[in-house]
């Protein structure tokens, strides 16, 4: 599908209370709550049916699904039953413990977790079927709307559950997030940070355990302090190790909930522990500090109470900080809002979002292993103007997120893979070209390249004006992005391919010359053969002419001109209106021509008789025209091929309709400036 770039100007982050209506009919929960109550029916969602297509894309359900409601599964249900709190959280049949892990982490906060599940929702008198739900999705909250409609099989539920049979809003949670994604199968496969944000509109990290700083069981001990969301995780060397159990009890390639940390006083030492939650409600860490292992004996009731311990197979144990270190590889930091991990003192970040798209041969130009097209990608401006408080450099994180992309898996769609560089600016205003790239190494950079839905870095940095590149790792490959920048002391970002300018000569008048050149000469010969003593020729004698002329030029390897761009080139030259051209008019038209030949050839880097569309950027700007990203992608999507090519005929058409454009917008510039004079003589 074509990617269209979206406005990249930057724009506050968004607030939750605000949550845009999502559902199809244009109306909200609450409206449509009231008219199901108004008719005495139970809603059902036509936007996520209850059908197999709401559950797989890519195959039919292994086995025969029923959809029910869950008075139709209980007696009794319940929204809620004595709090949300993680042990609501069982895995069923679906590969989505990544979002488990998320949804344990979000009921460690009460604030967050009533934003995400509204919790005056119930099967109560003014029950009608429908819940919602809001998530945070590329700076903006959305109000997911979804019936109570769950798969069931032998009556009881299929997917994410409740350890209490009768409550019921972990499953709808997941049916809403599901909704959101498109499928359930779209929630097959994930890192726990993608949901974290989603729950939250905070900012993630990650962190290799193994290579993690000195103070990290501080870091992890402020994060939970401030009720970040934290997930970790233990990699796997194959397919075949996805979810394999460790002697110790612990699963492979399985998102784990970190719930706490905690020291204890044992034999008369202070031991680190951290406590951990395995999303399926059992299986657990069977080594040093689990639930019945010796050590608890040297441990005081009133300690084990403080730590909430008990000994039961909940998917919940404590294990020793060291131990977590050689266990575990990799943690996600969720940040709520966000505050500095660095320091004991919380602050509010500034932040700024931008939107944009790589849209294939015109801003997919790839990584900077692909220096041809690496310089067409969008650019982004960053000014750190105030150092952080007692330091000489500037904070700032950058977060690249690919959009949409889960929700694209039922059209074959992956997770691109995504990165950014950071260079330092030059001092000019305008689109960076290929040489500044050839010849200056990148400032800084995102640690790697990767398939997630994110990329995130701090970083910290002298002041100054910095221009950010972000890009997939492979050219010509398309999605929409959204990069947030949050900094420690307010940064100004500014989109360096926003602006719009012309800059074209005056235009040329017909004068009359003492004395013809040996080229005017031979055009006036041709043209009196070809049109006869009036000298004008129609759009199909002008591609005869022209066509013959550069035909005898050496240099140019192109195609022949089309009849359209010549009778574009007669609307372009007429001044008389009898749709053919004069003598004299053509003339004008021939230096123009000279002048795009040589444009075009000077961009014509292999001599092929075609440019490659990446080089559209510098080819129009040659010719006297900057365009926005926007107007580039368009301007590709019309005239280039499936190789990204464009041949003359076409680069021809897109500047005489740029000048024909250009022309009309001076003339309404003009009207309006004579209007406003007027206004301001009154």
């Amino acid at each position: 599908m074509p990617y269209l770039y979206q406005d990249s100007k930057p724009r506050p982050a968004a607030h939750p209370g605000g949550a845009r209506v999502t559902h199809s009919s244009g109306k909200g929960y609450e409206e449509l709550k009231r008219e199901c109550l108004r008719r005495g029916v139970l809603f059902e969602d036509s936007d996520f049916p209850a059908c197999n297509s709401s559950l797989f894309f890519s195959e039919n359900p292994p086995i025969p699904f029923v959809w029910k409601r869950p008075g139709d599964i209980v007696k009794d249900p319940k929204f809620i039953l004595g709090g949300a709190t993680r042990t609501d959280i069982c895995q069923g049949d679906l590969g989505d413990c990544w979002l488990l892990a998320a949804i344990a982490s979000l009921t460690l906060n009460e604030k967050t977790l009533a934003r995400v599940v509204p919790l005056d929702q119930n099967f109560g008198p003014d029950y009608a079927g429908i819940f919602h739900f809001q998530f945070w999705q590329h700076n903006e909250w959305l109000d997911i709307v979804i019936d109570d409609r769950l798969p069931t099989f032998k009556g009881r539920l299929v997917f994410l559950h409740s350890a209490e049979l009768n409550e019921f809003w972990s499953a709808l949670l997941e049916k809403a997030y599901a909704k959101l994604n498109g499928s359930y199968e779209s929630l097959k496969g994930g890192s726990t940070i993608e949901a974290m944000e989603d729950f939250t509109g905070g900012i993630g990290e990650m962190y290799d355990v193994k290579a993690a700083p000195d103070n990290f069981c501080e870091i992890l001990e402020k994060a939970l302090k401030r009720c970040s969301m934290v997930g970790c995780s233990i990699d796997t060397s194959s397919a075949a190790e996805s979810e394999a159990r460790t002697p110790f009890g612990l699963v492979k390639g399985h998102a784990y909930s970190v719930t706490g940390i905690e020291e204890v006083s044992y034999r008369g030492q202070q031991v680190q522990l951290i406590r951990i939650r395995n999303p399926w409600g059992q299986v657990e860490w069977n080594g040093p500090w689990s639930d019945n292992s010796p050590e608890w004996h040297s441990v005081s009731p009133s300690e084990q109470r403080r730590l909430s311990r008990a000994a039961r197979d909940d998917g919940e144990f404590w294990m020793k900080f060291e131990d977590f270190k050689v266990h575990f590889d990799k943690v996600e930091i969720c940040n709520l809002t966000p505050d500095a991990l660095e320091d004991s003192t919380a602050h509010k970040w500034e932040v700024t979002i931008h939107q944009g798209s790589w849209v294939r041969g015109a801003t997919a130009g790839g990584c900077r292993n692909f220096l041809e097209t690496f310089w067409t990608n969008p650019q982004i401006k960053l000014h750190l103007t105030e150092k952080d408080d007692g330091q000489d450099d500037c904070t700032f994180i950058a977060a690249l997120m690919q959009k949409g992309r889960r929700k694209l898996k039922k059209l074959g769609a992956e997770m691109l893979t995504i990165g950014y560089s950071i260079y330092e600016s030059p001092g000019r205003d305008g689109h960076l070209g290929k040489d500044f790239f050839r010849y200056h190494p990148s400032k800084a950079r995102s640690k790697t390249y990767i398939n997630l839905r994110e990329v995130s870095h701090r970083f910290k940095l002298p002041p100054g004006d910095y221009i950010l590149i972000p890009t997939t790792f492979e050219p010509h490959q398309e999605a929409d992005f959204c990069l947030r920048i949050f900094s420690e002391k307010k940064a100004i970002t500014e989109d360096l391919d926003e602006n719009v300018a012309i800059d074209l000569p005056e235009p040329l008048h017909p004068t009359p010359s003492p004395q013809e050149t040996e080229e005017e000469k031979q055009f006036r010969a041709l043209f009196e053969q070809i049109s006869g003593k009036d000298m004008e020729i129609s759009a199909e004698e002008l591609e005869y002419v022209l066509n013959a002329v550069l035909k005898k030029t050496k240099n140019i390897k192109f195609k022949n001109l089309s009849l359209i761009s010549c009778r574009n080139i007669i609307s372009l030259m007429d001044t008389s209106g009898n749709g053919k051209l004069e003598f004299s008019e053509f003339k004008i038209f021939w230096e123009k021509m000279k002048k795009w030949i040589s444009i075009f050839l000077q961009f014509d880097f292999d001599k092929s008789g075609s440019m490659s569309s990446y080089e559209l950027r510098g080819a129009l700007k040659a010719a006297g025209y900057q365009l926005n990203n926007y107007l580039l992608q368009l301007i590709v999507l019309r005239y280039s091929d499936e190789q990204f090519q464009i041949q003359f005929d076409d680069f021809l058409n897109c500047l005489i309709r740029l000048e024909n454009a250009s022309r009309v917008f001076q003339a309404l510039s003009a009207k309006n400036k004579e209007f406003i004079n007027l206004n301001i003589g009154e």
